[in-house]
Parts: C-alpha cells; structure tokens; sequence
C-alpha cells in the first residue's frame, strides 16, 4: 500500500522536523483499509468501508518532547503543522531522559513490509459479492432459512429447532474446539430451543506501517487479516442464552466463517439449564480461548510503566523464581504467517525471540528507551508481542486430555465480568463454564465467582496445553489448577 513516494514524503517530514528546530525526530506513516459486511438474522444488516492514512511524529526539541498526529498528507499542510507542533514542543517542561533508541537495537531487516509472509494477494481480488456470500454462508440462519421457511404455524418469528444436549452435542463441540471428538458424556436430555437473533461480522483488512528517525531507521511492517465473528441468541423454557465465536487469519484459505456459526450456537445450546455448582475449592481447567486473562495481568505487571510506578504485583522480581517451574513464557514475535507477529516494536527497536518467564524465574521487563532512563535499567522491548506459554509437563495435551488427567472440577469457558488489583495481584471474576467428573463433562455451571491471587493461583500450576489459538495475539493454550475458590 505505501508507495515509494510515500516513503520519500516521511523523508522529507523528518527534514522539515529538524529544518524547524528539532534535534531528533521519529515518523510512523500508517495506512489502513477495511471493508466489512454485517448480517443479522441470516440477512445483510450493513456494509462499510473505511480507509486511514495518518502520521505520527515524536519531536525532540531542546531537550524537550511533543507527539502529534494529522491526517493532511500534502506537503504544505505538513510544514505548517511541524512548525507549530516544534514550536509547541518548546512550551513543556524539559524532559532529559526522551531519547531516540540506540540505532544498535534498531531493526534492520524489515524493508519490504512482507518479510514474515503476512501480506495476502488474495484480498486484492476479493470483491463485494465475495464478502457478502462468505458473511451469509457461515451464517446459521441463512443456511436454515435455505430450506425452511421463516414463519412457522403461520406467525413471524424465531426458528424454532430440536437439540440434544446430550453426548451428541458435547461430542460436536469438542471437535470445534480443540480439533478432536470430545469423549464427554452427559445424562442426555432433550431440550427444545429458538434461535432469538444471529448477528455475524466479515471483515477483511490490510495495514502497513514505516517507522523512521532521524538516526537512520527505516522499517516497514505489511499485513493482512480476515475475519469473521459470530453471536448467536437462543432462549429455553423462558431462558435466553448467547455464544460468540471468532475466527481470524492473515490468508484468506486459512479462514473457517462456517465453523464460527456452528460453534457461537454450540455455546449457547451447551448453556441450557446452566446454574452455579456449591461454593468451595474446586481444580480449574481454563479453556485455551480465555486463558489469556489469567496471563495479561503478569505481562502488565512486568511493564516498565508499572515497576516505575510502583503499580506492579511483580516489583523487584527480575531473576527470581515467582512461578512453578512448569510455567515458561517465551516471546516469540517473529512466527511466519502468524497474525500479530512483527519485527519491530513502535520505536523500531528489533523484536526478538526471548523468554519472559523461565522455569518459574522471570527473565525481563519490558522498558522502552524512556523508562530505561527512568528506571536505570537496560532498555529491551516496549512490550510482549507474541507470548506463548509453553506445555507442561508434557506437550501435546489439549483441553479433552487435560480434562482426563484433572479428574473432576470446574471447566471455565468464559469470564464474564470482574477485576483485579494490579498492586496485589488479587482478582475476582465472573465465570462460566462446566462441572465436570472423571474427565467428562456433566453439567453446564454459570453465575459463580473464581477469586484468588496471580502468584497463590501460578503456584498450583497442574498442567499447560498444547492447543492455543494461532489466530489470538497471545499463544496461551489450556490451562489447569489446583483449589481455586469459587462461589455460587
């Protein structure tokens, strides 16, 4: 998308900076489109289009700093705007320690944009049909009111279908989810249910970016994305219940819009007749779909904003063993074809591939060049880009194998609701899920807290899968506990 005479112009954008009065400047040039068809109820609900093009500039002016942003892109507008931004930069308080990153640190191997082969040539030749006929055919009303009518007994209204909440049911959705049929078995019972509303999102995009400085960095990330996602309403015996369901991938082959259907309805039919399981301390399993919750908040305490801040459950933990030692993260951010893997972070420092967590031992902070002066650390990265927790005890396990070597407790399939304090590491969150025994699942639960502590919870560490999704930003798989407290 960017051509080279959008390159020459980011050029010319860092000359102006420092014919203004700038000593050092940064300039990210970012352009973005994105086309989307909507469906509700098996039909087009909406269609947009949306294309950005921007540029940052970070100025470093007599020992001072100012960002900005603007959307003109001529080369009069442009001047105008450094000048006054240099100009503005003037007005706040000195500020030492903001500093363009080592050129040392910087990447260099970035230069087409495509390096880790997530541009797709396919989106070029995809048009408005195309989306329209892949939004409608991973609906599940669309395929139902192929072959069934709408109304039924005369009146308008919503579909109604017969279901098995059975072995049948659980054994489908084990293969949507981890890719296997599910050995869960379940009292079967039938369970009559109307499809209330379907709202489905296709959307296909593509993004590049060029970060610049006046040091001699220039690196370009390219990429593209597909994706579809999927939340289906059903009610039973007066009770409404929803599941959503996503899919996303940089290459158009690799995106399944029908399964995202299939699961978002499995989810909610799975909920039927769900209510909280008897207060206590139960084995955890976390689904690999929002096991990410329970990994965010450790990466957010290794920031260099929250050590600086005193904000951080994780103060002074660099070297020390804080973690079981079967929890090893590693960053891995240079994957190819891997949605969100990049070489580069947004000061163009150099991505590289690094533990976080090792063995239970934390291995790094993320600081970027500012809060290293700050902290009077060695800068590294300003974040985690593709953390990835690794298995344990053994690799290959998924949710299914995990279920079997935990026996019986509380599988959570969803967080829905709650907090936690980045000081203490203490949470709280709603959840939902299933009880299950001897591996298998039995009943659906829901309306229940699970409560603790980050480092108390990381401590009773049973087991890491081997499933994460590829198409989530952080490769977290299944994960197990043991005595996690949950009230009803």
């Amino acid at each position: 998308m960017i051509t080279d005479k959008e390159l020459n112009f980011v050029r010319k954008a860092l000359d102006m900076a420092v014919r203004a009065g700038a000593q050092h400047a940064r300039a990210t040039l970012s352009l973005s489109e994105e086309d989307l068809v909507a469906t509700l109820d098996g039909e087009v609900d909406r269609v947009t289009h949306c294309a950005d093009r921007s540029l940052s500039l970070a100025l470093f002016v007599d020992g001072r700093y100012g960002s900005y942003s603007t959307n003109k892109l001529d080369a009069a507008s442009l001047e105008g705007f450094i000048a006054r931004a240099v100009a503005a930069t003037r007005m706040v308080a000195p500020d030492p320690l903001r500093v363009l990153p080592d050129p040392a640190r910087c990447c260099q191997d970035a230069l087409t944009g495509n390096e880790l082969g997530l541009v797709d040539p396919a989106r070029e030749k995809v048009t408005p049909a195309d989306r329209q006929n892949t939004a409608l055919s991973a609906s599940v009303l669309a395929s139902l009111h192929g072959s069934q009518p709408r109304q039924t007994s005369g009146c308008a209204g919503p579909l109604p279908l017969l279901a098995q909440t059975g072995p049948s049911l659980l054994q489908s959705r084990g293969r949507l989810w981890s890719g296997e049929a599910a050995a869960d078995s379940a009292t079967p019972t039938e369970a009559k249910y109307e499809i209330i509303s379907e709202e489905g999102e296709y959307s296909d995009s593509v993004y590049d970016t060029v970060v610049m400085d006046t040091n001699g960095v220039c690196c370009r990330h390219s990429e593209t994305s597909f994706d579809y996602g999927v939340e289906i309403t059903i009610e039973s015996d007066g009770e409404k219940y929803s599941g959503y369901w996503w899919d996303a991938s940089s290459r158009l082959a690799e995106l399944d819009a029908p399964a995202c259907g299939r699961q978002a309805l499995a989810r909610a039919v799975g909920q039927i007749g769900s209510e909280p399981a008897p207060s206590g301390r139960y084995t955890a399993v976390i689904d690999a779909e929002m096991a990410s919750k329970l990994v965010s908040p450790i990466l957010r305490a290794l920031s260099g904003y929250a050590i600086q801040q005193n904000n951080s459950f994780l103060m002074d933990s660099l070297g020390r063993q804080l973690f079981p030692e079967g929890l090893s993260i590693m960053d891995l951010p240079r994957i190819p074809g891997q949605t969100c893997s990049k070489y580069f972070d947004s000061e163009g420092v150099a991505t590289v591939e690094a533990p976080i967590v090792e063995a239970g031992v934390v291995k790094q902070y993320f600081i970027n060049s500012y809060m290293a002066g700050k902290l009077q650390m060695a800068p590294t990265v300003e974040d985690a880009t593709r953390p990835k927790v690794l298995p344990w005890p053994v690799a290959g396990l998924d949710r299914d194998a995990i279920l079997r070597r935990c026996g019986s407790g509380i599988l959570v399939t969803d967080f829905n609701g709650g907090n936690s304090n980045p000081v203490t590491g203490d949470f709280s969150y709603g959840i939902e899920g299933y009880w299950f025994e001897d591996g298998k699942i039995v009943r659906p639960v829901s309306g229940m807290l699970m409560t603790g502590n980050f480092l108390t919870l990381w401590s009773r560490l049973l087991a890491a899968g081997d499933d994460a999704r590829p198409c989530q930003t952080k490769l977290i798989p299944t994960l197990a506990f043991a005595e996690v407290d949950f009230s009803g």
